[in-house]
Parts: structure tokens; C-alpha cells; sequence
């Protein structure tokens, strides 16, 4: 079996290693930059699956990186001392698949770095249903299940879990989901993402007072998991 490539952007040396032990342990092939200059051209001659990008870069800030890298195709999860909302926000908008405040457990980077390789080979994928759990959501036909059963939800609660079930796995920010669902000069109306998200909790999820479908988080957005 082929090893997964992991690019990894970050000038701090000690967190560097820590990275570089934790990936290899878990079996990934390590490719590492210190700066943004390096990791364009890794990028370029590497072709990495995955990149694990600081923001804090000597030469350029990261956020500059993030859609470059997505360009190029590998799943993209910031890690950063930044921990402020805009700048998950930011990130995420921006087209990173994850972002991690340091410090962080090595046990969540390597469920964070599955979850974006899994949404990356799905964004590769046609599908038209998802399944998670117990729930299934047909897209082409625009039909939610849950343990067989048909779910009926109203129109806004549907487009909300549709568009984040496009994403499996992903934190789709606020603005994002109230422009594609509520439509544009509604990216700040997020009273309307709680509506619809109660409504969604309470129809598929088994205690919607404690969710493990769509997860809420806390100022940046929403993701879907199984």
C-alpha cells in the first residue's frame, strides 16, 4: 500500500519534530518547510496528500498559502497558534479543510488529518448519497433517512444539511452556509442557522441535547460527521 505524503509548514524546530514523530509513527511519508517559499515548491515537486500549514510564517503569512495550496489538490489542515475566531474563519473561507489550535493532542491531529483525507477522496467522487451512521441523505433525490425510516425536514433545515453534507467531515463557516442557503446579505443572520440546526438535531439525532451529527463550532460554523 502506498504511504500517504504529508507536507509539513512550520518554522518553529520543536513542533517540527513533534510532527514529524507523531506522522511517522502513524505510518505517513514527512516532508517539512520552514517557510512559504519552501512549501510552494514542495508542493509543486512533491505532491503531497495532505499539508499541515502554520500561519506564522518568516516570509509570508499563511493565510496567503491556503488557497494556493487547495489549489494544488492535497486536504489542508491549519495549525496554529492563532486562536482567535477571525482567523478560523478566515482559514476556513478561504478553503483549509480543518484548523488546529496549538498546543494540540496528537490523538486529534490524527483524527482531524483522517477526516480531511476522507473528504478529500470524496471531493475526487461523484455521489449522490451519504451516508452517516444511521442517517442517509439522497441528494439526487432530495430524500433523508434515518435507521430506514424517511425523515421529513422543511426546506431551509434540508438545504442547511445538504450543503453540509457536500462537506463530510468539514467545518462549513456561518457565512457559508447562510449565503448558500439563505442567499447573499443573510451572511450574518446566524439566529437562522440555530433554528434550523435545533430543527435537525431534534428530528435525526438520538439525544439532540448532546449532538454527534452536525457539531456545532463555537463562532466559526457546523460540520457534519458519522
Amino acid at each position: 500500500m502506498t504511504q500517504l505524503r504529508v507536507l509539513v509548514v512550520e518554522d518553529d524546530a520543536a513542533i517540527r519534530r513533534l510532527l514529524l514523530a507523531a506522522l511517522t509513527r502513524a505510518g505517513y511519508d514527512v516532508i517539512q518547510a520552514t517557510d512559504a517559499r519552501a512549501a510552494l515548491a514542495a508542493l509543486a515537486i512533491d505532491k503531497p496528500d495532505a499539508v499541515l500549514l502554520d500561519l506564522g510564517l518568516p516570509d509570508r503569512d499563511g493565510l496567503e498559502l491556503v488557497p494556493l495550496i487547495k489549489a494544488a489538490g492535497p486536504a489542508l489542515i491549519v495549525v496554529s497558534a492563532r486562536g482567535e475566531t477571525d482567523q478560523k474563519v478566515a482559514a476556513l473561507d478561504l478553503g483549509a479543510d480543518d484548523y488546529l489550535t496549538k498546543p494540540f493532542d496528537s490523538e486529534e491531529l490524527h483524527a482531524r488529518l483522517r477526516t480531511a483525507l476522507r473528504h478529500r477522496r470524496h471531493a475526487t467522487t461523484t455521489t449522490d448519497t451519504v451516508a452517516l451512521g444511521d442517517v442517509t441523505i439522497d441528494l439526487a433525490k432530495r430524500l433523508v433517512f434515518r435507521a430506514g425510516a424517511e425523515v421529513h425536514l422543511t426546506p431551509k433545515e434540508y438545504a442547511m444539511l445538504a450543503e453540509l453534507a457536500r462537506y463530510p467531515g468539514r467545518v462549513i463557516t456561518h457565512a457559508h452556509l447562510l449565503r448558500a442557503v439563505w442567499g447573499p446579505g443573510h451572511e450574518y443572520d446566524v439566529e437562522y442557522l440555530r433554528v434550523a440546526a435545533r430543527g435537525i438535531r431534534r428530528k435525526l439525532e438520538a439525544d439532540p441535547a448532546t449532538p454527534h451529527l452536525l457539531r456545532n463550532e463555537p463562532g466559526v460554523g457546523y460540520r457534519l460527521v458519522g
